[in-house]
C-alpha cells in the first residue's frame, strides 16, 4: 500500500483527494494547519476527513522547516496547495510552499509528484497565476516522476452564480466565453487515476460545455427564480480591477485573477459523472434548509 502526501487537503479539492485515495486502498497523509478543521465537513459540501486519514502531518505548510521531512517514508505526492480568497500571498503557498514540498520529496527519494495547476495558467498576469504556472515549471524539470492536472475550473468556483441567482438577478461577465467546470470528486478520481510512475500533463472538464448566460439560467432556475440577467461591459469589469488595485496588491491580484478566468476559455477534455445543474439544486436545498 502506497503512502500519499496530501497537501492542500482541507480545500475543496483536497478533501475529495484525500477521500478518494482511501476509497482506492491508499494510506494517506494529510497536510493541514488544523486537524480538527480538517475533520469537519468543508465548503461546498466537500466530505470531512474524520477516520480516512492514516497518517497527519499538522503545522504552516508556509515553514520551510515544518515541511522539511513531512515526506519522510511515503511514496507519492499530490499537491492542491493554492490560495485564491484566502489572505496568504500567493507566491507564498502556490510557488514557495509547493517548491518547499517538492525539495523535500525530492531528498526523501518519492517516487512522484502529482500537482493540481489550472488551465492556461502559463498566460496569466495574475500573481495566483504566474506563481502557479512558476511551479508548474520547475516541477517540469524535476527528476521526479511528475504529472500537472490543469482543471478548467472547479464547481465550487461557480457557486457566486447560485447566490446572485437567491438575489434574483445574475450578473454575468462579457463575451461568448465557454467553460467546462468539473466537479471535486470528479477530479480527485482523475487525479488518482493519473498517479504512477510516467510524468505528463493534462487539461481536464466536467462532462458539459456551458457559456455564462447558460450557466446563470441553470442557477436562476434551481433558486426558483425568474430569467433575469444582466452582462457587464468589459470596460466596467476592466474598472472594476482597477478599483480593486487602488484597495491593495492582494484585493487587484484577486480581482485580475477572477477577470482573467471570466473572460477566457477554459474547456479540458470531458470527465466524470457530475452535473452543474444538480450541483445547484443541491446548493439550493442547502439554502432553503
Amino acid at each position: 500500500m502506497d503512502t500519499i502526501v496530501v497537501a492542500g487537503a482541507t480545500g475543496y479539492l483536497g478533501r475529495h483527494v484525500v477521500v478518494e485515495l482511501a476509497r482506492q486502498g491508499y494510506a494517506v497523509r494529510a497536510v493541514v494547519r488544523s486537524r480538527e478543521r480538517a475533520e469537519q465537513p468543508g465548503p461546498f459540501g466537500a466530505p470531512s476527513l474524520r477516520g480516512v486519514v492514516a497518517d497527519w502531518a499538522v503545522g504552516p505548510v508556509t515553514d520551510p522547516a515544518f515541511v522539511a521531512g513531512v515526506c519522510a517514508g511515503a511514496d507519492r505526492v499530490i499537491s492542491a496547495l493554492g490560495v485564491t480568497r484566502q489572505k496568504a500571498s500567493p507566491w507564498d503557498v502556490d510557488f514557495l510552499a509547493n517548491l518547499h514540498l517538492l525539495e523535500d520529496a525530492e531528498r526523501e527519494g518519492l517516487r512522484s509528484f502529482l500537482y493540481v495547476n489550472v488551465l492556461h495558467a502559463e498566460s496569466g498576469r495574475s500573481l495566483i497565476l504566474r506563481a502557479k504556472a512558476a511551479f508548474a515549471a520547475v516541477l517540469e524539470r524535476s527528476s521526479l516522476a511528475h504529472q500537472v492536472v490543469n482543471p478548467s475550473g472547479y464547481f465550487s468556483d461557480l457557486s457566486d452564480f447560485a447566490s446572485l441567482a437567491r438575489a434574483g438577478v445574475m450578473v454575468l461577465p462579457p463575451g461568448d466565453v465557454r467553460v467546462s467546470p468539473i466537479h471535486g470528486a470528479d477530479l480527485a478520481r482523475f487525479c488518482v487515476d493519473h498517479l504512477g510512475d510516467v510524468s505528463g500533463s493534462w487539461d481536464v472538464g466536467g462532462p458539459d460545455v456551458f457559456t455564462y448566460p447558460e450557466i446563470g439560467r441553470l442557477a436562476l432556475a434551481a433558486a426558483g427564480r425568474p430569467e433575469r440577467m444582466v452582462t457587464v461591459p468589459k470596460g466596467v469589469l476592466a474598472a472594476a480591477v482597477w478599483v480593486a488595485s487602488r484597495l491593495g496588491e492582494r484585493p487587484g491580484d484577486l480581482a485580475r485573477f477572477f477577470a482573467e478566468g471570466l473572460t477566457q476559455d477554459a474547456v479540458g477534455e470531458p470527465f466524470g459523472e457530475h452535473h452543474l445543474a444538480d450541483h445547484f439544486a443541491e446548493l439550493a436545498g442547502r439554502t432553503a434548509r
